[in-house]
């Protein structure tokens, strides 16, 4: 019997070997034809309708969160102590009579000189708005002819009762 030979643990080669004067580059060989497109592409029918806007000029998208330039102040400005009237704040009366009824029913008025009266200091805005009130009420006053001394003395009907004396009612 034949002896048996070892295999041995080297392997030879597989396949060809590698030129090394050869360039790297495509491995595709040069004398293949290029291939003939038929047919469509796949997928053209569901695709009619992007080919019929394309032929539209493409407006780009706008993004809807770019808004307005104006800068925005991150601080709460302070409000100017001189407060100009509007238009709409300005009241015309037809004569200075109105404008004092208009000016004795004022609300805001009575309220402020109620604080006053009752010993509460008033802001600075408060009190301007209390000034200008009782300037004019005063002027208004002038121009009728309405003194507010003259009225308390008028309106207090038992002013004479200290004065008389029983002895005057007896017999």
């Amino acid at each position: 019997m034949a002896k048996r030979s070892k295999k041995s643990r080297k392997v030879g080669l597989i396949g060809v070997r590698k030129d090394p004067n050869r360039p790297p580059g495509r491995n595709e060989p040069t004398s293949q034809k290029p291939k003939k497109h038929k047919g469509k592409p796949a997928g053209s029918r569901h695709n009619v309708e992007q080919a019929s806007a394309s032929d539209k000029p493409v407006k780009q998208k706008q993004d809807p969160r770019v808004g307005s330039k104006k800068p925005i102040p991150l601080v709460k400005a302070a409000k100017s102590s001189s407060v100009t009237p509007s238009k709409s704040a300005v009241r015309k009366y037809a004569t200075p009579a109105e404008e004092l009824a208009a000016l004795e029913a004022d609300p805001r008025l009575s309220a402020l000189l109620d604080k006053i009266d009752s010993g509460k200091t008033l802001r600075a805005e408060e009190q301007e708005y209390v000034d200008e009130n009782m300037a004019r009420h005063q002027i208004l006053c002038d121009l009728l002819g309405i003194s507010p001394e003259a009225d308390d003395e008028d309106d207090d009907p038992l002013a004479g009762i200290e004065s008389l004396s029983i002895d005057d009612f007896k017999k």
